[in-house]
Formats: structure tokens, C-alpha cells, sequence
């Protein structure tokens, strides 16, 4: 009986102030939102590359891999004669692009495709006999056509290396409504091979191995090609993305992280709302495990209906979020068509299971204080305070703890990721559990000009913020985190994009540079013609050139690019080498003794100046060792570096892929880059010509392109966090509304009173941004040191701009003040005798 009536008091509660109800189920919708829509966004793109690699490698176990140029086909005729009980089918594979998106070209034999893919099987034997001798016809999936509004029998144009080629669409494979193989056009073999130009060259040959069959293979495959397990270069490729996701989500953490302060607020304004009802109740026969189940119960519907609603929100936000998660995926891995959302039934749990477990954990606390309290001692303000006051040590002594876990995670959790992560939410949640015990000293500090500035105003606007600390606590706790939030991304951010400016700046030592628009080989970019850097010379103005060949090749560390360049005099100045090199580097380099690796490189795999990489070459495995590992940003997979000419004696490759041109001094930039593209005009390959501006200034461009979403989740988080804030300070102001009525009728003006009101919550959103700069400072130097280097393995200095610290402030303050401004009118205009009735 006595349960049945605290629920029914508790509804009406809530009921007469919808507006805090509203505003918490609000909080926790979004919390719960961000976590969703980032969760299912990671999940689709997951999804669809394992898709892809299931479809595309089918029941591969294996596969021949080869240097950068590829495979010969007679390797693959060899392999039939001579090892006729293996299961082998050549592929070739390129990139190409119809409009501005971009596919995959899968070049397939269908006689040899039976044991391993599904997507040659056709049931009409006369369009295989098309598919075998047609030229410029492919298959392309049903759920491709159907987005593109093409059909069988349609003609397309294909851009491939900055060149064009129409080809019919012979047939449709797979269903309609699934996006398998979305993305993926499937050609024959030879077909494929004319398209991307690579005219007696494959890039692999899939084969489907028993375990005895592995050993017997590798003894007869010739020097130059390796067998690699399909299984572990697939989940090589996945895990390029894996610290980029798990960056996203722990961000997205961060949301509920403020979302869960809210329903802490709202539990303690509640509880605070309500403790002479809860008094009497006691006094009437309720137990304290009535009291905390009642009061838990009322939370957890708030919570419920904010994390069913914040489900459907976050499925309609992952459909916005998840172009750019593809975006940056495409930008910085591999290439992968996410067109559709995968509603994984493992995330839409998560997503509930987090909502309710973070509602219940936020409101335990001022469940358990409410059941501790003496029902004799619940009307008195002075007690209430004392207890907060009193609580101050040991929330100092447990943020302390906290932070102090966080230091040793941090220090000894070696290169784990998660442990990274968890040492910046112990950071976090320590130093919010400092607030309250800072807020008092701030009280003090600002009490006197205060008062010298405002008057009587002044000082009650500074004396009642301390006085109320059981209230405004929490409020500026929640304000704090979200300032900090703010603070930290924005210095990681700018940390990284001026660290990015500052090492292009160093790396581009020459004034121009040409390369092709993009390549169709995914083992190596579009060379130059041959004949251009001799052309190039010959301009006036043009002191000298450097070159470079981009390619991938095969190392005992897996797949990983290398630059192979010939260096101009200024060259050398554009390498920044992180700690000692070997003694006489360039002298050594030159010789092609050494190689240089990137930081991120040497990182992942471990490595250290002498070390030594295992590369694969046409003539075998070959060592090569380390003499020195340089800063680069450009990708966080790694780069090696080798002289050209050593490249090209060792894997026979002669072509260039990059032309960097070095002007003489008082030379006009403008009258060269005008020469230099009328020379590359004269050639059928269109080419792009740019001036280093223009590429610091397009890198740039990319840079944040990638960053959009971080920026994204930053504004929803400060989203949350200002519901948050409107909340508990509506909340504050409200519950104070018999102290407010008694200064009315002890002379107070309402003009005064929304002065006093207005200061308070001002001075309440300048702590908060006070408290929050070293906070955001903290979050920032474990986002940069500990996060970023073990994410990506890049390493750079904290930047800490000015700017940042002044949008942080701006907004405490503006956040304040709105949250303020309802209230502080709302108390100006009531008559106090009401709100003493009322009360």
C-alpha cells in the first residue's frame, strides 16, 4: 500500500514539472542517440567491407602475390601443368569510376571460378559465351543497378586513369534488396586486363588449399611471388580502420557520459524537490528500500522512454553519419560502398542496455541519499547543506583515486587502445568529483569584486551559490565536462591540423608537381610518360626535378607502401627524422644499404633505428636495414623509403608516378607553371599540374574533410551537455522559489531579482569554464599523447590556441545565461505571498 502510494505521489511529481521530465528524457534520448548512430554507422561499414571480401575471395584460402607490377600469366599456366590437383583461378583487379563514384573492376576467368565464387554462374549458357568473347562487357549486382538506374543491355562510361571507355552491362547479378558485391563490376579476365592496360599481368591467383597442400607449394613456387593466407591479409586491410571506429565510439561515449550527469541532476533535483514528502512517508511507515525502489523505478521509466526514443533517433543520425564515416574510410584506408544501413540487432541492445544502465548508475546516488536521511531533519535547509559539506572530502579523496587510476592506466596499460581510453573516462569522472570540492574556494575568490562591482547584488548572487552547494554542484560539475569536452577536441584537432601544415610545409621542397588523377591499380599509382622529366628539364626556369614511384609491396609485416625517390639537392630538407639516425645516413641511403620508415610505421610493427625489414623482390626475400625513422602524416599504415634507382634495379621497374620541380631563383612561379602545363597538354594522359600552395592548400582541405565527423560528435556532445544545463539550472532557479520570494518581500525589486538571478547563473557558467580549462587541457594531452599514438601511431606537440579557450568561455557563458534567463523572469514577475503559498 504504502509502495502504491510513493508511486503515485512520484507520478504527480513529475507530472507537475513536465518541463525537467521532458528536458531529462530529452538528455538521455541524444546520449543514447550519438552512441546508436555512431555505433551502426562503424557496424555498416564493417559489414560491408566483410561482405565484400566474403564475395569477392569466396572459399580462398589462399593467394599468389606478387611485386607491384603483378603476376605474369605464364606463372598461372605453369601452375595448371604442373599442379593440376590445386584449385587455382587467376583475378585481375582495378579501380575505375563511373561519374564521381568510384568501383571496384574484378576481372574473373569463369572456367576457373566454379570452386570458389558464385558471381560467374550463370544459367544461360549463351551469355557466358557472350562474357568469354565480348570485349567491354561486365556484370554488375542488381542492388548497383537499381541505385544507379541502369539495366542490363545499358551502355556506361568507365573512368579509368584519367582516360574513358564505354562498356554494355551484359547482366545483373544477386538480388535487388541485398547490397551484396555493391560496388564490384565483374568482367572476364581478358576483358578487364584490356580495360586497365595490364596486357599479360594479373594481381593474384586465388587458390583453395588443404593444410598438406600449403608446404609442397611453396617449395615450387619461383623466387619473387609469395603464398599469403587470405584470411590474414583480409583482417590486415579490416584492422586499418579498427582504431579510427573505435575513436568514433569512444567519443560517442562521451554524449552518454554527459547525458548520464543529466539524469544525475535531474534524480538529485528530484529527490531534493520532494524531501518533506519523503519525510512524511517515512514517518507514515515507508521503508528505505520503498523509498530507493520507488525513486530508482521513477528514473528508469525516464531513462526507458529517452532510450527508446533515443533508438529511433540514433537510426535516423547513423543514416547522416554514415556517408561520412565512408568518407573517411575511403580517404585514409581502403575503398568500401556503404549504400545501406545495417541495423545489427548487437547494437540496438548495446544502445538500450547503455541508456538504462547509465539512467540507473547516475540516479543510485541520490536514491541512497534520500533513504538516509532522518525523516525529523528533512525540511531543514541547513542540514541538507551541512551533509553536502560535508560529503566534500571524501569526493575529493575519490576524484583523487580516480585520477589516479587514470594515471597508471595510462602509464602502464603499454598499447592498448581501450585501456587508453579508459584511463581518459577515469580522468574525467575523477576530476568531475572534484568540482564540488573547487566551487567554494571559487566562491571565496570572486566574492569581494563581485561585491565591489554589483553591491548587495553581488554578494548574494556569490554567497548563494556556495550556500546552495548541494544544487549547484552537479549543475556546474555537468557544465564543466561539457566545456572540457570542447576544450579537448578542439586542441587535439588544431594540435593535429597545424602539426599537418607544418610537416607539409617541410615536405613539399618543390615549387610544382605532376601526377596522374587517380590510379586503376591498386598495387601501384599511374605512372608519367616517360619522356616527360627530360621535357621538363629543358624549361626555362627549372633548376632541377626529383622524382618518385609510389607503390605496394609484400613484407613480412604484410602489405605496405613504399616510396622509391630521386632525391634533388633540396630534397633531404623535407625529412624530419624523429630521434637518432645511423651515422653517415644520406651517405649510406644513397648507396642503397638503408631505407627510411615512417613513424607510424616503426611503430605499429615495432621497429627501431638498425632494425631491419624483410621485403619481397623478383629475386626473393630481401633485408633491408632502418637507418632512420622520419615524421609523416600522410597515411597511418606507414611508408618505407629507398632510392629510385636502387628501387628500380631491384624489382625492374623504371617508371615514375611523381615529378617534383625545383625553380631558380627570381624565377616567376606563374610563367613555369604556365610552360609546365602547356608541356603536359601535348600528351593523350590528362595530368595535374600544381604549384606547392595549391597542394598545402588542397591537403589541407582533406584534412578536414576527414575531421567533419569529430567536429560533428563534438557538437553533439556540447547538444547534450546544454540540455543538460537548461535542465539543472531551471531546475535550481525553480526549487528556489520560497528563497527568492522571501528577499521579495524584504524590499528586494524584481529588477533586482533578475539581476541577482542572472549574476548567480553568469558566475555559475564562469567557474564552470574556469574548472573546465584544465580539464580540457588534460583530455587533450591524453587525446594527443596516449590516444592518438597508439590509434595511429603518430606523434606531435600540443597547440594550444587561444581561440579555443575563448569559444569555451563564450559558451559557459551563453549557456548560462539561457538557462538562466526562463527562471530569473519567471521569479521576477511572481508575487511572493504566491510562491510562499505555493512552497
Amino acid at each position: 500500500m504504502v509502495g502504491s502510494r510513493l508511486r503515485l505521489a512520484g507520478f504527480r511529481h513529475q507530472r507537475r514539472h513536465a518541463w525537467q521530465t521532458v528536458l531529462a528524457i530529452l538528455g538521455i534520448a541524444l546520449g543514447v542517440a550519438v552512441v546508436m548512430a555512431v555505433g551502426l554507422a562503424n557496424q555498416s561499414a564493417s559489414r560491408a567491407f566483410a561482405i565484400t571480401m566474403e564475395q569477392i575471395s569466396g572459399r580462398v584460402t589462399h593467394q599468389i602475390l606478387g611485386g607491384p607490377n603483378g603476376l605474369p600469366e605464364q606463372l598461372y599456366t605453369q601452375l595448371r601443368l604442373q599442379q593440376s590437383h590445386l584449385k587455382s583461378a587467376p583475378v585481375v583487379e582495378g579501380v575505375v569510376h563511373i561519374g564521381e563514384e568510384q568501383f571496384t573492376l574484378l576481372g574473373l576467368d569463369p572456367l576457373s571460378e566454379q570452386p570458389f565464387r558464385t558471381v560467374t554462374q550463370l544459367p544461360d549458357a549463351g551469355l557466358l559465351a557472350r562474357i568469354l568473347t565480348q570485349e567491354n562487357g561486365l556484370l554488375i549486382s542488381a542492388y548497383t543497378a537499381k541505385r544507379l538506374g541502369l539495366s542490363a543491355g545499358d551502355q556506361v562510361t568507365l573512368d579509368i586513369t584519367a582516360r574513358t571507355s564505354v562498356v554494355e552491362i551484359m547482366a545483373l547479378f544477386g538480388e535487388q534488396q541485398g547490397a551484396v558485391l555493391d560496388g564490384v563490376l565483374v568482367s572476364d579476365i581478358a576483358t578487364a586486363q584490356t580495360l586497365l592496360a595490364q596486357f599479360g599481368m594479373l594481381d593474384r591467383i586465388d587458390l583453395a588449399l588443404r593444410p598438406d597442400q600449403i608446404a609442397p607449394l611453396q617449395q615450387w613456387l619461383p623466387k619473387g611471388f609469395q603464398l599469403v593466407e587470405t584470411g590474414q591479409r583480409t583482417s590486415a586491410m579490416e584492422n586499418m580502420s579498427k582504431a579510427f571506429q573505435t575513436n568514433l565510439s569512444a567519443m560517442s561515449l562521451l554524449a552518454l557520459l554527459v547525458g548520464g550527469f543529466l539524469i544525475y541532476n535531474t534524480a538529485t533535483f528530484s529527490v531534493l524537490q520532494r524531501r518533506r514528502q519523503f519525510g512524511i512517508m517515512r514517518l507514515l511507515g515507508a521503508t528505505r528500500s520503498e523509498l530507493f525502489q520507488v525513486i530508482l523505478f521513477e528514473q528508469f521509466l525516464i531513462g526507458l522512454i529517452g532510450t527508446l526514443i533515443g533508438m529511433g533517433a540514433g537510426i535516423l543520425l547513423a543514416r547522416e553519419l554514415l556517408w561520412l564515416v565512408s568518407r573517411t574510410i575511403n580517404d585514409l584506408y581502403y575503398t568500401v560502398t556503404i549504400s545501406r544501413l545495417d541495423l545489427a540487432p548487437e547494437i540496438l541492445l548495446a544502445g538500450v542496455m547503455l541508456g538504462l544502465l547509465t539512467t540507473l548508475l547516475a540516479s543510485a546516488a541520490p536514491a541512497w541519499e534520500a533513504t538516509r536521511s532522518r525523516p525529523q531533519s528533512v525540511n531543514r535547509r541547513s542540514v541538507i547543506e551541512q551533509q553536502s559539506h560535508r560529503a566534500l572530502p571524501w569526493l575529493l579523496l575519490i576524484g583523487l583515486f580516480t585520477m589516479g587510476l587514470g594515471l597508471l592506466l595510462a602509464k602502464f596499460s603499454d598499447r592498448s587502445l581501450l585501456l587508453g581510453f579508459a584511463a581518459l573516462f577515469c580522468f574525467i569522472v575523477g576530476y568531475c568529483l572534484l568540482v564540488p570540492a573547487m566551487v567554494p574556494t571559487l566562491s571565496r575568490l570572486i566574492q569581494y569584486p563581485i561585491k565591489w562591482l554589483f553591491g548587495t547584488i553581488g554578494r548574494l548572487a556569490t554567497r548563494g551559490i556556495n550556500a546552495t552547494l548541494s544544487r549547484t554542484g552537479p549543475a556546474i560539475s555537468a557544465l564543466t565536462l561539457a566545456i572540457a569536452a570542447t576544450i579537448g577536441m578542439g586542441i587535439m584537432v588544431d594540435s593535429f591540423r597545424t602539426t599537418v601544415g607544418q610537416w607539409l610545409g617541410q615536405t613539399l621542397q618543390g615549387d610544382i608537381y605532376i601526377s596522374v588523377p587517380h590510379s586503376s591499380s591498386k598495387r601501384a599509382s599511374a605512372p608519367l610518360p616517360e619522356e616527360l622529366p627530360t621535357e621538363v628539364l629543358k624549361l626555362p626556369g627549372v633548376k632541377e626535378i626529383s622524382t618518385g614511384r609510389h607503390v605496394t609491396l609484400e613484407s613480412a609485416h604484410g602489405p605496405v607502401n613504399m616510396l622509391a625517390i630521386g632525391l634533388s639537392s633540396t630534397s633531404y630538407r623535407g625529412f624530419n627524422f624523429k630521434g637518432d639516425t645511423l651515422a653517415n645516413i644520406w651517405q649510406q641511403f644513397s648507396t642503397g644499404k638503408l631505407v627510411l620508415i615512417s613513424e607510424p610505421y616503426a611503430y605499429h610493427n615495432r621497429l627501431q633505428v638498425g632494425d631491419s625489414v624483410t621485403l619481397l623482390t623478383p629475386d626473393g626475400n630481401r633485408v633491408f636495414t632502418i637507418g632512420g625513422i622520419f615524421y609523416d602524416y600522410g597515411s597511418d599504415r606507414g611508408l618505407l623509403v629507398m632510392p629510385r634507382e636502387h628501387y628500380a634495379a631491384i624489382w625492374r621497374d623504371n617508371q615514375v608516378t611523381t615529378l617534383g620541380i625545383y625553380l631558380k631563383q627570381q624565377t616567376a612561379l606563374d610563367t613555369v607553371l604556365s610552360k609546365v602545363k602547356e608541356t603536359t597538354s601535348r600528351f593523350e594522359m590528362p595530368l595535374t599540374v600544381r604549384a606547392n600552395q595549391e597542394i598545402l592548400k588542397h591537403s589541407l582541405a582533406i584534412f578536414d574533410r576527414t575531421f567533419t565527423i569529430t567536429q560533428v560528435l563534438r557538437l553533439l556532445v556540447i547538444a547534450v551537455a546544454f540540455v543538460g544545463i537548461l535542465s539543472a539550472m531551471m531546475a535550481l532557479q525553480l526549487e528556489r522559489a520560497k528563497e527568492h520570494a522571501i528577499l521579495r518581500a524584504t524590499g528586494l525589486t524584481p529588477r533586482q531579482l533578475l539581476g541577482q538571478i542572472t549574476l548567480q547563473t553568469l558566475l555559475m557558467g564562469l567557474m564552470a569554464a574556469l574548472l573546465a580549462i584544465p580539464l580540457g587541457w588534460l583530455m587533450a594531452e591524453i587525446l594527443i599523447h596516449v590516444i592518438n599514438v597508439r590509434a595511429f601511431g603518430w606523434s606531435m606537440p600540443s597547440q594550444l590556441s587561444p581561440s579555443i579557450l575563448m569559444e569555451a568561455i563564450l559558451f559557459a557563458q551563453i549557456a548560462a545565461l539561457l538557462a538562466g534567463l526562463y527562471p530569473s523572469l519567471r521569479m521576477a514577475r511572481t508575487r511572493p505571498a504566491l510562491a510562499l503559498r505555493e512552497e
